[in-house]
C-alpha cells in the first residue's frame, strides 16, 4: 500500500472538481464518498440533491470562522493511498477503516480527538482513495502534521499486515516520484509499457552513463531524440533543463517536460555534475580527448573485459570499503547496467534493461558518496557506450556472458550491504536485479560455454587427467564436485589455454577460487571458467584459441597476472 501526501493547494473546491470529476482522460469511475469527519457530510457522487459547493463550505469553516489576516495561505491537505496491483478489490467499508486510520496517524484527526480538523475519503476508482482535509482544525488552531508523509507509511505498513496486503519495503525518501494515476492510465490508453516519466528517467540514465561533460550530456539527450529545454541564469550560467518525449503532448498538443530532478533525485543537472567531479575532466572539456571516444574507437569486447575488471574491484571495495566509497561505486554500476542494457545483443537486452531498471533504486541512499572512488568503474561505463553495440557471439557475445557474470556478483554484494545497513528497499531493489542478470547469464552463457565444452571433450585423455589433478591440488574440497558438474569440460579446456599461454593451471585456480564462497554457486565450473579466463587474459571465445590434443609443456612463467589483489565473497548461485 503507497500513500502520498501532496502539495498543499490553496482552493478546496479545486481538488473536489478533480476528485469527483472525471478525470484527466476519464479514467475515474463512480467517484463517491467512502468515509468523512461527520457521517452526514454531503456527497456529490451519490447523493443528485448534494453539491460540491455543499461539502466544500463545511470543510472550510473553520478556516473561513478564522479572521481574514489570520488564515493560512495553503489550507488544503491532500493524501491519496494506492493498493498494489496484486492486492484484493478493497470495499467501501475497508477503504473508510483505511482513510480513518490515516488522519489518525498524520495528525489531521487523531482518534479521539473532538476538535479535529475536517476531511473527507473520496474513492473514484477500484485501487486507492483520495483524502482530502483543511488543516485548521475546529478549534481554529493549525493541526501539527509535520512528518506527515513519514507517518503515512508507517500506518501503511501496519495496514499490510491488518488486511494481508502486499507488504512493502519502508521507504527513506531517496526513490523516484512514481507515476500519477492519470499518467498510468494514458499508458495503458497507449498501449505502452512504461509511462512517459519512467520512459524519460531511463533515457535521461543511459545518457549520463560515463559522461564527462555537460555539452557530451545533451547531445546524447538529443541523439535519443529528446526534446530538451535548458534554464539559464542571467549570467548565463546553466541552471537545470527539461525534457520531454515528442510524442507526449497535453490536450492543447504541447509538449510535456520533465525536470531531471523529477524524473528522479540523482538526475537534477547539479548532481549529474558531480559524477565527473572527481574525474580528469572538467564541465567544460573536450570529450573528443578522452581514450574511450578516440579516433580508435574501442572494441565491443575490450569494453567488456574491462568493464569485468572494474566490476571486480568494485566488489572487493564493497568488502573493505567504506560507506562513502561504497555509495559512489553503486552509483557507478547503476551506469555501467545502463551502459550495458544499451549496448548489448537482442537475446540479452531486455533481462539486462530490467536488471538495470531494478537497480536503479539500489544506486541511492542517505549515504553520500564520495565521487572520485568509482572513476574506474564510470570508464568502463563509458568504454561501453562508445565500444558501440556487441554482437550475441564470438568475443563479444563471450565477453558479455563474463561481464554478466561479474556483475550478478556485484549486486549480490550490494544487496548484502544495504541490508546490512538496514536499506530496505534498496535490498530488495539489488536482489530483483540480480535475477534478471541470472536470466540475461542463461541467456548469454550457454553458446560460448559450449564451444568450451566440446573443446574439453575434444582433450586428450592424459590432457583431461592432467587438468583434474590440477584441480585436485588447487581446490581439493570442491575437486569431485566440479568433476562431476557438466561444465567441468570447459574448465578442463581453460586451464589448457591457460598453461599453454604460460601459466601454471594450479596457481591459477587456487588463486581465483581463493576465499570465494564457491560451495554456494549453482555452478563452480562455470564461474572458474570466466574467472580463469579474465585472470589469464585469455580470449572469451573459445573459437580462437588452438585444440589442445597431447598435454601442454610445463608452465614456465609462474602464477597468474592479477587484475586486481584482494577476494570476492560475493560469489552466489545462478
Amino acid at each position: 500500500m503507497i500513500p502520498r501526501v501532496h502539495d498543499m493547494g490553496t482552493r478546496t473546491m479545486g481538488l473536489l472538481y478533480y476528485l469527483y470529476g472525471p478525470g484527466t482522460h476519464e479514467e475515474h469511475v463512480d467517484p463517491h464518498l467512502v468515509a468523512a469527519w461527520d457521517s452526514l457530510a454531503p456527497d456529490p457522487g451519490r447523493d443528485p440533491k448534494a453539491t460540491y459547493g455543499d461539502l466544500q463550505r463545511l470543510l472550510d469553516q473553520p478556516v473561513m470562522a478564522l479572521p481574514k489576516s489570520a488564515r493560512p495561505a495553503e489550507h488544503v491537505w491532500h493524501l491519496s493511498v494506492r493498493a498494489a496491483p496484486e492486492d484484493p478489490i478493497l470495499t467501501d467499508k475497508q477503504w473508510a477503516d483505511i482513510a480513518r486510520r490515516m488522519v489518525a496517524a498524520t495528525g489531521i484527526a487523531p482518534e479521539g480527538d473532538d476538535a479535529a480538523c475536517r476531511w473527507a475519503a473520496v474513492r473514484h476508482a477500484d485501487d486507492h482513495i483520495h483524502i482530502i482535509a483543511t488543516v485548521v482544525r475546529e478549534d481554529g488552531r493549525q493541526a501539527r502534521i509535520r512528518q506527515d508523509g513519514a507517518r503515512s507509511q508507517a500506518e501503511a505498513r501496519k495496514i499490510e499486515v491488518d488486511y494481508g496486503l502486499r507488504r512493502l519495503n519502508a521507504g527513506d525518501g531517496t526513490a523516484a516520484k512514481r507515476p500519477t494515476s492519470a499518467e498510468r492510465h494514458k499508458a495503458q490508453r497507449q498501449g505502452k509499457e512504461r509511462t512517459p516519466r519512467e520512459e524519460l528517467r531511463e533515457t535521461v540514465r543511459r545518457a549520463a552513463a560515463g559522461v564527462a561533460s555537460e555539452q557530451e550530456f545533451f547531445d546524447r539527450l538529443a541523439a535519443a531524440g529528446l526534446l530538451i529545454r535548458q534554464r539559464t541564469a542571467p549570467s548565463g550560467d546553466l541552471l537545470g533543463y527539461t525534457v520531454a518525449l515528442p510524442d507526449d503532448r497535453n490536450e492543447d498538443q504541447e509538449p510535456i517536460f520533465y525536470s531531471g530532478s523529477t524524473l528522479a533525485p540523482d538526475l537534477s543537472l547539479p548532481r549529474i555534475r558531480k559524477r565527473w567531479s572527481g574525474s580528469d575532466t572538467s564541465h567544460g572539456s573536450d570529450t573528443t580527448t578522452d581514450r574511450s571516444a578516440d579516433s580508435t574507437r574501442i572494441s565491443p569486447s575490450t569494453a567488456r573485459r574491462r568493464a569485468t575488471t572494474a566490476v571486480w574491484q568494485t566488489v572487493l571495495v564493497l568488502d573493505q570499503g567504506d560507506d562513502g566509497q561504497i555509495a559512489a561505486h553503486l552509483a557507478a554500476a547503476g551506469e555501467v547496467l545502463d551502459a550495458l542494457a544499451r549496448t548489448s545483443a537482442a537475446h540479452t537486452r531486455r533481462e539486462l534493461r530490467d536488471a538495470a531498471w531494478a537497480f536503479e533504486r539500489a544506486t541511492r541512499s542517505h549515504i553520500r558518496a564520495e565521487r572520485g572512488h568509482d572513476r574506474a568503474l564510470r570508464q568502463a561505463a563509458r568504454d561501453l557506450v562508445y565500444g558501440g553495440p556487441a554482437l550475441g557471439r564470438g568475443e563479444d557475445g563471450a565477453t558479455t556472458a563474463m561481464l554478466i557474470d561479474m556483475a550478478f556478483f556485484l549486486v549480490t554484494a550490494a544487496a548484502h550491504w544495504h541490508g546490512k545497513k538496514q536499506h530496505a528497499q534498496q535490498a530488495a531493489a539489488a536482489r530483483q536485479a540480480a535475477e534478471h542478470l541470472r536470466a540475461a547469464y542463461q541467456a548469454a552463457a550457454p553458446m560460448p560455454l559450449a564451444a568450451l565444452h566440446q573443446r574439453g571433450r575434444r582433450l586428450s585423455q592424459p590432457l583431461r587427467h592432467k587438468q583434474a589433478a590440477y584441480l585436485r591440488q588447487a581446490v581439493p574440497e570442491l575437486a569431485e564436485q566440479v568433476l562431476a558438474e557438466p561444465g567441468w569440460y570447459a574448465l578442463a579446456a581453460t586451464l589448457a589455454d591457460a598453461e599453454s599461454a604460460g601459466h601454471d593451471p594450479a596457481a591459477l585456480l587456487a588463486e581465483a577460487a581463493e576465499r570465494r564462497e564457491l560451495d554456494t554457486a549453482g555452478s563452480i565450473s562455470d564461474v572458474l571458467v570466466w574467472r580463469l579466463r579474465r585472470m589469464a587474459d585469455l580470449p572469451a571465445d573459445a573459437s580462437s584459441m588452438p585444440e589442445h590434443t597431447t598435454a601442454a609443456p610445463a608452465a614456465t612463467r609462474g602464477t597468474a597476472r592479477r587484475a586486481t589483489k584482494g577476494n570476492d565473497r560475493s560469489g552466489k548461485t545462478r
